[in-house]
């Protein structure tokens, strides 16, 4: 198990030492990986200095996102389900995220339900955990109106010209429950994520920041993908990245449902079947180890 020092603490204080060892698990859904924090059973008050301390990956455990898992707050929820970025900034969802989230309350026996409601800022989803072992996720109906990603345009559009660093891009920009902006390109790996990722993410455009897709069609059943993540840079894979991108390629007329979207770190099924249908998004999560650290 991995453990951390103690805090120092003068000599004549130690009656007033109240550092506890927390449980976690690391997991990963293809390569995005996660710290996973029980609060059901557990009870820490977390602040964003400790989580980036946490997602330091020379001095910490090292994650993309920190996923809490807590009693939900509606009656129709099993649980609740918290997403923080590496630089502690919490975010409404997280698809790999939700993946990992399903396999761990089923591991940690907190509930033995395969198919699992939960309530997130970006609204409720459903979980199914599949004998296989691939879980599939409801995301929900992607929300396309500019005021619901959010988006700054005069009206609705399949693609949006937007300027960056004195380029002319054309972009789709849709809600998975957080803001996706997608990129066609003719190669994934031109550069271009590397050249404007982080200016995409930070578009005065997109008042919430923005996950920047960069999507390379290979045919109408399969896409690459490449995804600048809000908040922590590229990762090895972005599951509502993945949805985003396929729902604006087949609103394009590029790409047919279910789609396999090819990640870095691996591919994931999406199916759509249309505006105000649920995106399902299909694929591995994966424990990596159980520890221990001291707050």
């Amino acid at each position: 198990a991995a453990k951390r020092s103690p805090n120092c603490w003068p000599a004549n204080a130690c009656c007033l030492r109240t550092d506890m060892l927390l449980r976690f698990t690391k997991m990963h859904g293809l390569g995005n990986d996660f710290m996973v924090i029980d609060l059901v059973t557990q009870h820490v008050q977390l602040s964003p200095k400790q989580i980036r301390q946490w997602s330091d990956r020379y001095t910490g455990i090292g994650f993309d996102q920190l996923l809490v898992v807590e009693p939900p707050g509606c009656p129709d929820a099993d649980f609740r389900y918290r997403i923080y970025n590496a630089d502690g900034s919490e975010v409404e969802q997280c698809g790999n995220g939700a993946r990992c989230f399903a396999r761990f309350v089923q591991d940690k026996r907190l509930t033995a339900k395969s198919v699992i409601n939960v309530e997130t800022a970006g609204g409720p989803i459903s979980l199914h955990v599949r004998r296989d072992g691939q879980v599939t996720v409801d995301m929900g109906a992607p929300r396309f109106t500019p005021a619901d990603v959010p988006f700054i345009a005069e009206q609705e559009a399949e693609q949006y010209a937007l300027e960056v660093a004195g380029e002319q891009l054309m972009v789709a920009a849709i809600s998975m429950g957080n803001p996706h902006c997608v990129t066609l390109v003719d190669d994934i790996n031109n550069g271009m994520l590397e050249r404007l990722g982080a200016q995409i993410e930070a578009h005065p455009r997109f008042p919430r920041k923005v996950n920047a897709g960069f999507m390379q069609v290979i045919d109408p059943d399969h896409a690459k993908l490449r995804v600048f993540e809000r908040g922590v840079g590229e990762t090895q894979a972005c599951g509502t990245g993945a949805c985003a991108a396929a729902v604006a390629g087949i609103r394009l007329g590029l790409l047919r449902s279910p789609v396999q979207i090819q990640l870095p770190g691996g591919n994931l099924q999406i199916e759509w079947a249309g505006p105000g249908q649920p995106v399902l998004m299909t694929g591995p999560a994966t424990r990596v180890y159980e520890g221990q650290i001291r707050v």
